[in-house]
């Protein structure tokens, strides 16, 4: 079979990057086990405008945050798939200086676009919120697994899909084409997370895993909206809550830890003033991250048809859309992205 791209992973990199190439109308040939894929797989899916302790605007969202809705809508439609929620985030103040701040920024026209209303008071009895909150816009959560799961479905209907695990000796490179077990391409492109760590092409990059441990409990309260401050706390359809996420560079185990669970739990008792009935799920996943914090996009410096798409980290959701269509056009129209995201920024590890 012959294809332009050759991509291996369909985590949510992958699978953004997919579809924008065959909606370019570009044939692509993907191979992917998808219990690489445990850290989109286990992921929230968040997508938040205003985020971190100090609650500032996410990098980049201007930009980044309008390709989210239209980009996954149109995947639902393609896919006959629900799986993008759009919800309001519900972030408590912590002072009342902090419900100042956020009053005046209010009336900010670079922050208008992201804040539905600053509440002054308690929303909630059941939410230590004595100060109010910042209820946020645009925003929401993407179920990755529907999301994979139907996109993976669509791949298998076109014969595009390989599901096992990238075996990088099974390349051949002749004449600017790569052959790997009967697939013929113009160009490789590593979509896979902390697995581009394992191939000759991309060892050196300084991607890091970073572990992550989300619950499923059940709790009685339940609204409209997602609770987030320390911890995120999301209502799914099943009437269950998803509570998250613990940030590990160290204690990189493929196993959940009892020490997670019990800092997950602290912080839930700390922000919801109502008992946790039980837990149904404990779910572990390594994040790809780089040192920068940025994702990682290019083309390899001694392999013309050789390119990453990476380090999207615990953003992945917000991230992909926007970049997929940036990695696009790197690969359809040789242009380069910017520098802060370019593979380029560390050639110096080579």
């Amino acid at each position: 079979m012959d294809v332009d791209f050759l991509l291996v992973g369909q985590g949510i990199g992958g699978t953004a990057l997919a579809y924008r190439l065959m909606a370019l109308g570009k044939r692509v040939y993907v191979v992917d086990q998808a219990q690489q894929n445990n850290s989109s797989r286990i992921a929230a899916g968040l997508y938040n405008p205003i985020t971190g302790r100090k609650m500032v605007k996410s990098w980049l969202a201007d930009q980044l945050f309008p390709e989210i809705q239209p980009f996954y809508t149109s995947l639902e439609k393609l896919l006959g798939a629900k799986f993008l929620h759009e919800m309001p985030i519900y972030r408590p103040f912590l002072s009342i200086e902090e419900q100042n701040e956020w009053m005046g920024k209010s009336g900010e026209l670079e922050y208008q676009y992201f804040i539905r209303a600053v509440r002054q008071s308690s929303a909630y009895k059941e939410v230590n919120d004595p100060y109010g909150g910042l209820l946020l816009s645009q925003s929401g959560y993407v179920d990755l697994n529907t999301l994979m799961d139907a996109f993976s479905t669509l791949l298998k209907e076109k014969s595009l899909l390989r599901e096992e695990l990238f075996d990088e000796k099974a390349l051949a490179f002749d004449h600017g084409i790569i052959t790997y077990k009967g697939i013929s391409a113009k160009a490789l492109v590593l979509t896979n997370g902390l697995g581009a760590l394992n191939s000759s092409f991309f060892h050196w990059l300084p991607l890091k895993p970073n572990k992550g441990e989300v619950l499923v409990i059940d709790q009685d309260f339940h609204v409209q909206e997602i609770i987030n401050r320390g911890i995120f706390r999301i209502g799914l359809p099943d009437g269950s809550i998803k509570v998250g996420s613990t940030y590990s560079h160290s204690e990189l185990s493929p196993q959940p830890t009892e020490a997670a669970k019990a800092e997950l739990l602290e912080k839930l008792e700390k922000l919801i003033f109502l008992p946790v009935k039980a837990i149904k799920h404990h779910m572990v996943g390594m994040r790809p991250t780089c040192v920068d914090r940025r994702p990682i996009l290019g083309k390899h410096p001694h392999h013309d048809n050789v390119y990453i798409f990476n380090g999207l980290g615990s953003k992945g959701v917000s991230l992909a859309p926007y970049f997929s269509k940036v990695m696009a056009d790197l690969l359809i129209f040789d242009k380069e992205p910017p520098k802060e995201v370019n593979i380029s920024r560390f050639f110096k590890y080579i």
